[in-house]
């Protein structure tokens, strides 16, 4: 009887062993919670990624200082466009959007300014191009950038009011010239500067101008011109028309192409001083191709900076 109870036992107790052993489940693991191995992919509050790169120019994150670029010659109009700014604090504080002609005299916004350019005369624009490119700088100061903005085919925006001008070049120059850096700041104050003889020459009636276009510190445009004492079209002019003629009177080149020399030599060279005339004649050798007195030229130039300094 004792025998066999010990056999129940041992077999009862066997049984539950292998009960044990073949009672798991067959289901695979539970995979790792990998909310709790990366708390962020389980944050509800965490912000969407954003879809779109970070402007180059994200506000209060640019390197103080003056900023410049400028494109190529525009073979139609001849003009090319150029963009200044201005970096303080880390954002854009200043911007200028301006043009300079391959034939050198003024800028584009004072020729638009003093209606030679004449976009509301000539073509029916809702505003001058000065008026218009004063509106595009007012935007980028505001949004510190330029890459929100919308283009057509033709490079213009629908997205700044009184904007119908072409702005293209603007942004990409905007652009250019944030990514290439600060530049070096010139000795002058920016600005426009205008200077004209006292008198009519008594002999020739003719009154010399100068006009003197600083951006960044630096002389960028020259316009040396004259005023006739009996009125009508100016120097330039009339010489382009061949009205003043000095290579029918043997000159080696007309008065406005000498003119554009010397111009472009004081762009060069940036002070009125480096250009040497004799003091007899007015007359000097440092421009190759200029054989006109540029005495008034330079007196005039040094003039209208004075209130650059």
């Amino acid at each position: 009887m004792k025998k066999t109870l010990s056999l129940t036992l041992s077999v009862l107790f066997m049984l539950a062993i292998l009960a044990g052993c073949g009672g798991g489940s067959s289901e695979e693991p539970a995979a790792p919670d990998t909310a709790a191995e990366n708390p962020a992919a389980n944050d509800t509050n965490q912000e969407p990624a954003s879809e779109d790169p970070a402007p180059s120019n994200s506000t209060g994150s640019l390197q103080d200082g003056l900023y410049y670029a400028e494109g190529e010659f525009d073979e139609k109009s001849g003009w090319k466009e150029i963009v200044a700014l201005k970096v303080e604090g880390g954002n854009i504080v200043s911007a200028n959007w301006n043009g300079l002609h391959k034939d050198g005299g003024l800028d584009k916004k004072t020729s638009s300014e003093k209606g030679i350019y004449g976009m509301k005369e000539k073509s029916g624009a809702q505003a001058e191009w000065h008026e218009q490119a004063i509106k595009m700088e007012e935007y980028l100061v505001a949004n510190q950038s330029v890459n929100s903005l919308v283009l057509n085919d033709e490079g213009r925006t629908d997205a700044v009011s009184g904007v119908s001008i072409h702005i293209d070049g603007f942004t990409e120059l905007v652009d250019k010239a944030l990514a290439a850096g600060p530049v070096e700041a010139g000795p002058y104050k920016d600005g426009t500067y205008y200077a004209e003889a006292d008198d009519f020459d008594a002999k020739s009636g003719w009154k010399e101008t100068v006009t003197v276009t600083v951006i960044n510190g630096k002389i960028t445009a020259v316009s040396w011109n004259g005023l006739h004492k009996d009125g009508g079209t100016d120097k330039v002019t009339r010489s382009k028309d061949g009205e003043y003629g000095m290579k029918a009177a043997g000159a080696q080149a007309e008065w406005h192409e000498q003119a554009y020399q010397a111009e472009q030599y004081l762009i060069e060279k940036q002070d009125p001083q480096a250009i040497v005339y004799n003091e007899e004649d007015g007359k000097t050798d440092a421009i190759s191709g200029v054989s006109i007195h540029v005495d008034g030229f330079v007196e005039l130039a040094a003039k209208a900076l004075e209130g650059a300094k």
